[in-house]
């Protein structure tokens, strides 16, 4: 079996360049180029859903000239890639909050998401400005406040109606998650929905991260058995 969606966090861009006396910015475009790899990658070996973890809402506290130069490349993927990745028929969804982002880029979001709607190759899920515990709390706030309105009563609601709230709504929670350099832990990242995903650690940063990677880590996750708490394991997709 193989899993139905992959999420994956890409870390290690510092570490590559700085392995190579490169600057930090030199590492951020060769991870961008890994992310074109994962994606042909993922679409080669038939997973329709793909979500990478690219700009989380802490990282706004790092260095000035990082973020910017990480704002850039953002720019530049979505002007250069947005017209291939549609031909190749892959729809962009972005998860995160939105509010507080400037215009040009609440834009670009819109534009991607606008203009691939109705492809199904493959979904392309981008984690933009995301926090696990923000987009619970915003979901939160999105409940109490119909409680408080009367139009929902605090006892209806259950793990479904939470979902249906997060950012991540009418997505499938990942099969596996796979964080890149080596490091073992989350990050503030689907917290939620990754109640029951395999999780596996790769020893490798992001720009170096090929198909080849790719395909270990399905290899891995098809070695595994998926229980959900029960006695039997279940099947993602035969």
């Amino acid at each position: 079996m193989k899993p139905a969606h992959i999420a994956i966090i890409m870390d290690g861009n510092g570490r590559w360049a700085k392995a190579r006396g490169l600057p930090r910015a030199a590492g951020h475009r060769a991870g961008v180029e890994a992310l074109r790899r994962t994606v042909r990658a993922a679409a080669d070996f038939g997973i329709p859903w793909l979500t990478l973890y690219a700009f989380s809402s802490e990282n706004w506290s790092r260095p000035a000239d990082e973020v910017t130069d990480l704002m850039g490349l953002l720019k530049l993927f979505i002007r250069r890639d947005l017209a291939e990745l549609h031909r190749a028929g892959v729809r962009v969804r972005i998860v995160g909050a939105r509010e507080g982002l400037k215009s040009d880029i609440r834009a670009l979001l819109d534009e991607a998401e606008a203009l691939t709607r109705g492809n199904t190759a493959i979904n392309l899920v981008i984690a933009f400005n995301y926090g696990a515990r923000d987009e619970i709390v915003r979901a939160a706030r999105s409940l109490a406040a119909d409680a408080a309105a009367g139009l929902l009563d605090p006892k209806m609601i259950d793990a479904g109606l939470i979902a249906a709230r997060l950012d991540t709504r009418g997505i499938p929670d990942p099969d596996l998650i796979v964080r890149t350099s080596g490091e073992q832990r989350l990050s503030n990242f689907l917290l939620w929905q990754a109640a029951y995903a395999e999780f596996l650690f790769v020893p490798v940063n992001w720009p170096d991260f090929g198909p080849q990677d790719l395909a270990d880590a399905i290899g891995e996750y098809a070695a595994r058995d998926r229980r959900y708490g029960g006695v039997e394991a279940k099947e993602a997709v035969s």
